[in-house]
């Protein structure tokens, strides 16, 4: 089971980017997909998610209305399109797997990384003013 996050980089403020993450040894159907950021010394915040079964989409406060997650089943692959970035998107982006078949504890478990036991490599996406 492995999880590729790709389409990171450096944009300037009002700029977007397509994230992709490619998932190989296991098929999307079955999993849902969340996507988080990370800064230094700060803890790992939850950005979207795909639900796996439901195709349910969820957002994060600050990047509802900018931010677009989508699951192509063909491509086995989920994106997260990020549109008006802003400098405070400049973080390290982090695609994570969980089974639908798998108990959640908590009514917002898509927003908890300890839900998820999949985890891609992280791709740099740097906002510039």
């Amino acid at each position: 089971v492995q999880l590729q996050a790709s389409g990171g980089g450096l944009v300037q403020a009002g700029g977007s980017l397509r994230l992709s993450c490619a998932a190989s040894g296991f098929t999307l159907d079955y999993y849902s997909i969340g996507w988080f950021r990370q800064t230094p010394g700060r803890e790992r915040e939850w950005v979207s998610s795909f639900g796996g079964s439901d195709g349910r989409t969820r957002y994060a406060d600050p990047v509802k209305g900018r931010f677009t997650i989508s699951r192509d089943i063909a491509k086995n692959t989920v994106y997260l399109q990020m549109n008006s970035l802003r400098p405070a998107d400049t973080a390290v982006y982090y695609c994570a797997a969980v089974s639908v078949l798998s108990v959640k504890r908590f009514t917002t478990w898509y927003a908890d990384k300890t839900e998820y036991d999949y985890w891609g490599q992280g791709t740099q996406v740097t906002v510039s003013s």
